[in-house]
């Protein structure tokens, strides 16, 4: 697999139209599955006053979705994803395991969230080991946070459906090891933090997400969502990116009425 495989995921900008949505989704192998969730996440997404990218793959049916998915917001909380996955590597190039801090670290990290966690990893292995992983992921798009503001890395939609790839799929930048103990830990986040994407998913699908939420004096709430979602025979991935949320509760149901959509629309019946 290619590290860049959803590079060419279609993106948008364009507003939405009475007559016609736009070409938020593309599938050379089912064009008209492609129509369908394009229309329904425009419909999703009517009447919100949330700036919204979002960024969708489906190597199962073909469909790539990108609405404003190479468009800047702060991550907040889904940069601990990256955090970890940059660690891993750190481990695999320093041919050692992770020691039992790391581990206790990184299990707060991401399934409660714990920003002293976070920060903590964040200082030891410094922005240059970061960057090192983000080089080798192809995530060129991202911009850490400077003075220790994890939270304020710029991301795109583009970029986390190529972090969630490269979890998701065999590579030469994570081990299987390294993959499936991040996606273990996205699986197992607390109850009250598995909002966002996971809405509408079937059941029977194996959940692994990282929401991050946080709100500034400018563009309000930034409420984002990534996961992947694991069934029988194949694996998917949803990223919902916002701002401009009046508050948490309002981003949340904007991600939840994308999520649902795209849900339904890859698992009819």
């Amino acid at each position: 697999m290619a590290v860049g495989k959803y590079s060419r995921v279609a993106i948008t900008d364009r507003p939405p139209h009475a007559d016609a949505a736009p070409a938020v989704c593309a599938s050379s192998r089912n064009p008209g599955l492609a129509a369908t969730v394009s229309r329904d996440i425009i419909a999703a997404l009517a009447g919100r006053t949330s700036t919204v990218a979002v960024a969708v793959a489906d190597p199962g049916t073909g469909v790539t979705c990108g609405l404003r998915a190479d468009r800047h917001f702060d991550s907040a909380s889904v940069v601990k994803v990256t955090i970890l996955a940059a660690l891993l590597r750190q481990t695999q190039e320093q041919h050692r395991q992770l020691t039992h801090q790391e581990d206790q670290r990184a299990i707060a990290m991401i399934t409660k969230s714990d920003n002293a966690a976070a920060t903590a990893l964040w200082r030891q292995l410094g922005r240059a080991t970061v960057q090192h992983f983000l080089q080798l992921a192809g995530m060129s798009q991202t911009v850490l946070g400077s003075d220790g503001r994890w939270g304020l890395t710029q991301i795109t939609g583009l970029d986390q459906l190529k972090l969630l790839s490269l979890l998701d799929n065999a590579n030469t930048v994570l081990t299987d090891t390294s993959r499936g103990y991040v996606l273990n830990l996205m699986s197992r986040v607390v109850p009250g933090q598995r909002w966002g994407v996971p809405a509408g998913a079937p059941a029977g699908v194996r959940i692994q997400v990282k929401n991050g939420w946080m709100s500034r004096a400018t563009h309000g709430w930034r409420i984002n969502s990534i996961g992947s979602f694991a069934g029988p025979g194949r694996t998917y991935e949803i990223v919902v990116l916002t701002q401009d949320n009046a508050s948490m509760a309002y981003g949340v149901t904007t991600v939840e009425r994308v999520a649902r959509a795209v849900h339904k629309d890859l698992n009819p019946g």
